[in-house]
């Protein structure tokens, strides 16, 4: 008898399920533009789709939950992967075409219109379009990706999967597959039963543990229960009104923009702190124009950005989530671009300084270990209903050097964010060969148009170099690095 096979989705993973309404799908996604080069058809017929696709399935065996899909197990209703026995990767495959030439902005558009679209939840949760007719001889591949999958830095793994680094890399067989059955109502409802047995017995251990060392518990609890304060107060703040942050629909504008990534080092490098801490500041002064035609600023304005933190240990490469959370205020209201730094760098370090990232991460663990659906649904509610935060940042760090899909080269990458209840914005840093670029994605009615924030966040880099050329020698000092920084931040 074939042997069935199951993954449960971890707490973070299920909750970007829950998350998930006709407003706010859950997907994120990159953009990447290719030169046809070697995969132009002989008889200029666009594309050859076909090497693609065969190309994609034969590193499908890499990425084994792009082959399954969601069901629920009985009496708790938890969700878990099973392999999808109808998969078919002409289903995931689509394809779509530019009037010749295809401009950046008729690619932005239809990019935006794919990204309103939720993925169907009874197959694996991605699509990838393979969009013709780009000028220059280009194409481009919008690959979408539900949250429940992957997050920012397992997104950029996997890159490595379908890339290349080398131009040479010969066309790859796919090997044949064969779905595990999926499981028994009876075999899922032994396992849940197993499971908090198990829990139970891991309680009682720990609680043996304790006695046997208490002072040690003891530490350990006074620790643990600091860092969960902290992520508590972090996050159940209600943050100012803005003109981006109201009830959003379920249709998304997109836009891109890129800095070169050795000018945004010499910055940082000039005044000290981050390569994250130069992007924050960026964002920082766009919105500052941006948003300023509509704001008499305060003194002081709390705008609170959610800045993601890898937490996996070096080395790890698994798809599945495992992110936490810095809050940070972000000095959008300050006119002058080396204060605006400076107060980025002081909002930074102080969160790295806390304890909260490692509080988010505990509950979560905490929820894992205890397998209650329940607490999850009602953190999720509790986070909906509060929306702590105006926008999410993130950054994550890409392939440094060129990659390539079965010869041709890729000439820009583009990451963006879903969007969350009364989040009108969303901003993801993404760097790639050299280059740090800047996926804007916000909904369709509140920010009727992204050209005037492109060209904000633009000014507002330009401002920051020419100042740190000014007042580098002053204020620049070596970046202070903290333990509670576990890596970089991710999607």
């Amino acid at each position: 008898m074939a042997r069935t096979s199951y993954e449960r989705l971890s707490t973070q993973d299920s909750s970007f399920l829950l998350f998930e309404h006709r407003e706010t799908p859950m997907h994120v996604a990159a953009i990447a533009v290719l030169e046809a080069g070697p995969l132009a058809r002989r008889d200029g017929g666009g594309i050859d789709v076909q090497r693609i696709a065969a190309h994609i399935e034969s590193r499908l065996p890499q990425l084994p939950r792009y082959r399954r899909r969601l069901v629920r197990t009985p009496v708790t209703g938890a969700p878990i992967w099973i392999d999808d026995a109808r998969f078919s990767l002409d289903w995931h495959l689509r394809r779509a075409a530019l009037p010749r030439p295809g401009t950046a902005s008729e690619l932005r558009e239809l990019v935006g219109r794919i990204l309103s679209q939720r993925l169907e939840r009874t197959r694996p949760l991605w699509e990838m379009w393979i969009v013709e007719g780009l000028a220059d001889d280009r194409f481009a591949l919008v690959a979408k990706t539900h949250h429940s999958l992957v997050d920012g830095v397992a997104g950029a793994n996997l890159l490595t999967s379908l890339f290349d680094t080398s131009p040479e890399s010969p066309a790859a067989v796919a090997p044949p597959w064969t779905p595990a059955p999926a499981p028994s109502r009876l075999e899922l409802l032994l396992d849940e039963v197993a499971r908090g047995i198990q829990g139970v017995r891991e309680a009682a251990a720990s609680v043996q543990a304790a006695a046997r060392e208490p002072r040690d518990a003891a530490e350990r609890f006074v620790a643990s229960g600091t860092s969960v304060m902290q992520a508590l107060q972090a996050s159940v703040r209600r943050p100012a009104p803005t003109t981006i942050n109201g009830p959003i629909g379920p249709h998304r504008r997109v836009a891109w923009l890129s800095f070169d990534l050795d000018d945004v080092k010499a910055v940082k490098n000039r005044l000290g702190g981050t390569v994250n801490d130069v992007v924050l500041a960026v964002v920082a002064g766009g919105l500052h124009r941006f948003l300023g035609a509509a704001h008499a600023w305060p003194t002081r304005l709390d705008y609170r950005v959610v800045v993601p933190v890898n937490m996996r240990p070096p080395g790890e490469m698994q798809a599945a989530n495992r992110v936490s959370a810095h809050f940070l205020s972000l000095p959008v209201e300050e006119r002058d671009a080396l204060r605006r730094y400076r107060r980025v760098r002081e909002c930074a370090d102080r969160a790295k300084r806390s304890r909260a990232a490692e509080g988010f991460e505990l509950m979560t663990r905490v929820a894992d270990r205890i397998a209650a659906p329940w607490l999850t649904r009602f953190g999720v509610q509790l986070a909906s209903e509060l929306h702590p935060y105006h926008l999410i940042v993130t950054n994550v760090p890409g392939p440094p050097c060129p990659l390539y899909l079965l010869g041709a080269p890729l000439v820009d990458l583009h990451p963006h964010l879903p969007l969350f209840a009364h989040q009108g914005l969303g901003i993801a840093a993404l760097s790639y060969c050299g280059r740090i670029r800047l996926g804007l994605v916000a909904d369709f009615e509140q920010i009727p148009d992204l050209a005037p924030l492109e060209a904000a966040l633009a000014a507002s880099f330009a401002e920051l170099e020419a100042a740190s050329r000014r007042g580098g020698a002053r204020q620049g000092a070596p970046a202070r690095r903290f333990k509670a920084a576990r890596s970089s931040t991710a999607m």
